[in-house]
């Protein structure tokens, strides 16, 4: 009996496997010096770091660049583009040793905001960012304006971009439910709810500086007050000492 025709399809075969189910191997370039230098006028975050930090900051960035696609719809991005989405992951897992987005595969950027259609030229159009569920799972939306001004002197408490990423991280246990339970001791989970809810009353009274779209949920809540955990820690220090220091520890970060 001649074998050669089954030797031939088995051999076949296992090439289909392997280009199948072998891992994609990342490239990962290293930043050029234009590229810190556009880090250095633009993220507040990295000229706060120190120089091994700084370092550190910019490998992270060149991981996520590697890993995850970023493309525009109906514009051309840039670099520094690119690279404010690139931080605005990075700055919420800048404390964990080793943290990837495995929820994560690419970032759509949209000229402005859009509606649940995803449509971002006619109608009511009130959304900035959005982490895709169902079909649109494994991606993230985002206003391109909407991820510039989070960068920009004028943002104050608010980033769009690092409250989607926030969100990301919530949804990694797999509930965007306003409590990490990756990033969050077991004990401290309870205590985190009640304070969350505490706040929430204060900001429904007109008692607290917490942007209100923070009464949404608690998903919300906890994307909202990590935007101004990282854009303005001194400030969330002195008004809200307990808030600071749980996200300090959530994070494990003390920015201030």
């Amino acid at each position: 009996m001649n074998y050669t025709p089954y030797l031939i399809l088995a051999l076949a075969f296992i090439v289909a496997l392997y280009f199948i189910f072998r891992k994609k191997k990342l490239v990962v370039v290293s930043l050029s010096r234009a590229d810190k230098q556009l880090l250095a006028n633009n993220v507040d975050f990295y000229i706060r770091l120190d120089g091994n930090k700084k370092t550190l900051f910019e490998q992270k960035v060149s991981d996520f660049l590697a890993s995850t696609k970023i493309e525009g719809v109906g514009l051309e991005i840039t670099q520094l583009d690119r690279l404010l989405v690139a931080s605005s992951a990075v700055i919420p897992i800048f404390g964990f040793a080793d943290w990837n987005y495995k929820n994560l595969s690419n970032v759509v950027l949209y000229p402005d905001t859009f509606n649940q259609d995803f449509q971002f030229k006619e109608g009511d159009r009130n959304i900035m960012g959005m982490v895709g569920n169902g079909f649109m799972n494994g991606q993230m939306i985002l206003s391109l304006a909407a991820l510039r001004h989070g960068f920009s002197k004028s943002a104050g408490k608010e980033n769009t971009a690092i409250h989607e990423f926030v969100h990301l991280l919530d949804k990694s246990d797999g509930a965007t439910d306003g409590v990490p339970e990756n990033l969050m001791a077991h004990e401290y989970t309870l205590p985190w709810v009640k304070m969350m809810h505490k706040e929430m009353e204060r900001i429904k009274d007109d008692k607290s500086d917490i942007n209100p779209y923070a009464i949404t949920n608690q998903a919300e809540f906890f994307a909202v007050v990590s935007e101004y955990f990282f854009e303005q820690p001194e400030l969330l220090k002195d008004k809200h000492p307990e808030l600071y220091q749980r996200l300090s520890k959530t994070f494990g970060q003390k920015l201030v």
